[in-house]
């Protein structure tokens, strides 16, 4: 029985959203920021250590749908371990592959690739795009909520 690429990557998402990892408050965050969708209820939190440059650890709290949630969870696997414009780069890369600006390259993206399908979907966008518009503005310094609308 041979399995469509499509379903293995709905069935990482549903894992994630199911099973979010790295799902906790970090307590000795250097950087955190909430994030809100007012459009769909979506709110997070995210915490980041930065330690010499690089993303020492990550987390997230709140709640929303399948899709941010697996999109924040993904993303802290994949920022662990990078310097900020590493994390910028990533960001760009999946942001464009969200909005159906750029093909998935599953090279540079890994797992996140999974999220192509989403630019299908705009109003999905935003569930996706969520998360990583927080870890950004966390990453600048933002006192400031970041919102979707």
């Amino acid at each position: 029985m041979k399995v469509a690429l499509e379903d293995l990557y709905q069935q990482l998402i549903m894992d994630h959203g199911r099973r979010p990892r790295n799902f906790r408050v970090l307590q000795d965050a250097t950087h955190h920021l909430e994030g809100y969708n007012p459009l769909c209820g979506d709110r997070f939190t995210v915490y980041l250590k930065i330690a010499d440059g690089r993303v020492a650890d990550v987390s997230f709290q709140g709640s929303g749908c399948a899709i941010s949630t697996a999109s924040a969870s993904l993303m802290t696997e994949a920022v662990k371990g990078k310097t900020e414009d590493e994390v910028e780069k990533l960001f760009e890369a999946f942001h464009a592959v969200v909005t159906g600006k750029r093909a998935p390259d599953a090279a540079s993206l890994g797992k996140l690739a999974a999220f192509a399908g989403v630019a299908a979907y705009p109003v999905r966008v935003k569930c996706a795009t969520l998360p990583w518009h927080t870890l950004k503005g966390a990453l600048a310094g933002s006192k400031q909520p970041v919102s979707t609308e």
